[in-house]
């Protein structure tokens, strides 16, 4: 298949397969009349891409799971550097997560703090139809 019926099928851009093939995860093979060529194993190679990218990966972080699906295996994850990228990407996760669960602790806490300040305010306050509040000049509000 050739260049625009590949990245329809892929739901990428044209543009997107010539990086690719500029940084090497993607074949540069050519027909007789000079035209790029594809195949479905190009097609998977790029499955693979856009998944991993959906879940967070770097582009770079894709080529051993490429490499993997070139070596034949069926799924590119089962290769030694490709287990190696996965447990990386956990580490960098849950290192994330941490922070993320910080700073969910902190803005609970803020909210805690705001709304108890809010609660004392409105118990401090006069009751409806009570006297006006003075001004901080000490006078009446008329």
């Amino acid at each position: 298949m050739r260049i625009g019926e590949l990245a329809a099928r892929a739901g990428t851009t044209t543009r997107a397969l010539r990086y690719y093939e500029a940084r090497g995860l993607l074949p540069a093979r050519r027909d007789e009349k000079g035209h790029r060529a594809y195949g479905e194993e190009d097609l998977r190679l790029l499955e693979q891409i856009r998944t991993l990218r959906d879940f967070g990966f770097e582009l770079e972080e894709t080529r051993p799971f490429v490499e993997c699906l070139r070596a034949g295996h069926p799924e590119g994850d089962s290769c030694p550097a490709s287990l190696v990228v996965y447990r990386r990407k956990l580490a960098e996760l849950d290192a994330l997560i941490g922070q993320l669960t910080e700073v969910r602790e902190t803005v609970a806490g803020q909210l805690r703090r705001a709304e108890r300040a809010r609660d004392a305010l409105a118990a401090d306050a006069p009751a409806p139809g009570g006297p006006e509040p003075l001004c901080e000049l000490g006078g009446q509000f008329s």
